[in-house]
């Protein structure tokens, strides 16, 4: 009988020592259903900084690369003259409007490619429609593309008539080449006639420029040479036509332009490489201001 109590009091003690204390046990679990929604909250942060990195770096790359035709969102509904870089950065964007044109935009192309740079080009939609090809062969071969609206009126347009020009444009754009662009140029840089107030609406980045080349008017090569380096400078914007009319002109003088800027060390740019090369200096000043990129009194 002594044996068996002592038995049974040494298993009662070995349960004790085995067993833990019910309070213990609850604070124990409090403490690790703590620590797991913690690690949830910082597994789920670091997955979207994850996710935030490798889709900036995607757009970045694809950028460099002159596949996106799309502005960073800090310039998305901003109006942008030219590109607001740090000193000793001499890049420049040549910008063509007005195509894709029969013979003109296969030509500037072919001078583009010969000289390895990367150009945008703003088309007009009514002219995609009708030279697909030469539309396709812009994204082919890396440049970037804008919207120009589709029938290049200069004319005042209600907002049904606006949400035309852009939507109808950018659709065809993107079921041509399959880019998808923000890019939006006004046609002859007109600001208050509807179109660009709407493609604002729509976070559309509104591209004007800060050197003009007049070659709309046909001037002689050397006047249009001269014409864009009047006001040609690091991050500038320089606007060139490839289409709407005859631009032989245009085409006899864009080696001698290219020519210029490289003697002058400039490297070329498209639109979109321009805006993320400004961004990334803008992240990089503290409590940078949005509204730094709206420039020019357009």
């Amino acid at each position: 009988m002594a044996l068996l109590a002592l038995s049974a009091t040494f298993s009662i003690s070995l349960m004790l020592l085995i067993k833990p204390d019910a309070s213990d046990a609850q604070n124990k679990q409090t403490i690790d259903m703590n620590n797991l929604s913690a690690a949830k909250v910082g597994t789920q942060q670091r997955i979207e900084e994850l996710k935030a990195t490798m889709l900036t770096s995607w757009e970045e790359e694809a950028n460099i690369k002159g596949l996106a035709s799309v502005a960073p969102p800090r310039f998305q509904g901003a109006t942008i003259k030219s590109g607001n870089l740090s000193k000793g950065k001499k890049v420049i964007a040549l910008t063509f409007d007005d195509g894709p044109w029969p013979e003109t935009t296969s030509q500037v192309l072919d001078i583009l490619k010969a000289n390895n740079i990367k150009g945008t080009f703003f088309v007009v939609g009514q002219n995609v429609k009708n030279y697909p090809n030469l539309a396709k062969r812009v994204v082919a071969e890396g440049h970037s593309i804008g919207n120009h609206t589709w029938h290049h009126w200069y004319h005042y347009m209600n907002p049904q008539a606006a949400t035309y020009e852009v939507d109808h444009t950018t659709n065809l754009i993107y079921q041509t080449t399959g880019v998808k662009t923000n890019l939006f140029r006004p046609p002859g840089g007109i600001m208050h006639n509807g179109v660009a107030a709407y493609a604002r609406s729509r976070k559309y980045a509104i591209i004007m420029w800060s050197s003009d080349s007049l070659d709309y008017s046909r001037p002689t090569v050397p006047n249009l040479v001269n014409n864009v380096f009047r006001n040609a400078e690091p991050g500038g914007i320089v606007l060139l036509h490839d289409g709407g009319g005859n631009r032989s002109q245009t085409v006899k003088a864009l080696p001698e332009i290219i020519s210029r800027f490289r003697q002058q060390g400039y490297s070329f740019v498209t639109i979109p490489e321009l805006l993320t090369m400004e961004d990334k200096e803008q992240r990089l000043i503290p409590h940078s201001a949005p509204s730094t990129v709206t420039r020019g009194n357009y």
